[in-house]
């Protein structure tokens, strides 16, 4: 696989608007030993351009978990729905916080929960021993 080009400008531009924030999960780069990636929301392979308005700052896990998806299947439903879209839509309106947990008030909030595998244990303990220093919201 080859790597994509992101100007310096752009990746500083993505990083900024973030605050540093994985705006899929919200853990914070400076809490994990890898820089979060930049993530096309719409991947190229998809038609997607290399713009600010298709980038978002991914945490590892969130960008790997992602991949090149669109959708996946909203597990309340059962129907194919898309996924959240960080500059389309707002955190707030499709997700909340309980304690750690992080739930999909939407089907999108739903879908991104379930592809994005918020919620493994792994997760939840990280994100439990963050806020329990003050290094994660909630």
């Amino acid at each position: 696989m080859s790597r994509i080009h992101i100007p310096e400008s752009l990746r500083r531009l993505v990083t900024e608007r973030a605050n540093g924030r994985c705006e899929y999960c919200l853990l914070h780069q400076d809490d994990t030993p890898f820089t979060h990636p930049i993530d096309h929301v719409v991947a190229l392979k998809h038609g997607g351009l290399t713009i600010a308005e298709n980038l978002a700052l991914a945490c590892l896990e969130c960008n790997l978990n992602k991949g090149t998806d669109l959708a996946t299947f909203d597990p309340l439903t059962g129907e194919l729905d898309r996924l959240y879209h960080p500059r389309q839509q707002s955190w707030e309106e499709h997700f909340a916080l309980e304690g750690v947990r992080i739930v999909g008030l939407t089907m999108y909030g739903r879908a991104t929960v379930r592809l994005l595998q918020f919620n493994t244990p792994a997760r939840l303990a990280e994100r439990e021993l963050l806020r329990d220093n003050s290094r994660y919201p909630g």
